[in-house]
């Protein structure tokens, strides 16, 4: 930009304003176009980012559901073997009982029985 002084007044040179005009013009457009790209690449990776975001969020539901799923199915089975067990459990003390009995019945049946010829019952 070129000045010059006459009569102590700043005259300016209008080619010299016209070119400062230009670069000042040059300068703004390049910087919108360089905030467009900058914000389209902002957006793009922003969808990105939130596109692989859903992913990862899909991916551990998916995960999560599986888990889930497998846990009442072990849940199932152990309901399933604790009753199972515990009627075994109960079948066998009855069978206990009975056998107990029967034991018992057997022991006190045998005094009754005579004695047969030729066997000394031992002394105590």
């Amino acid at each position: 930009m070129k000045s010059t002084m006459s009569n102590g007044t700043a005259e300016i040179n209008p080619s010299s304003e016209m070119d400062t005009e230009g670069s000042i013009h040059q300068l703004v457009s390049a910087s919108d176009t360089f905030r467009q790209v900058d914000n389209h690449e902002v957006e793009m990776a922003a969808s990105s980012l939130d596109t692989l975001l859903r992913q990862i969020r899909e991916a551990s539901t998916r995960e999560i559901e599986a888990l889930i799923g497998d846990l009442q199915q072990l849940h199932k089975k152990l309901q399933n073997d604790g009753c199972r067990i515990q009627h075994d459990v109960e079948d066998y003390a009855e069978l206990s009982q009975l056998v107990m009995q029967l034991t018992k019945d057997i022991a006190d049946s045998l005094p009754k029985i005579p004695a047969a010829p030729g066997i000394v019952p031992e002394a105590d």
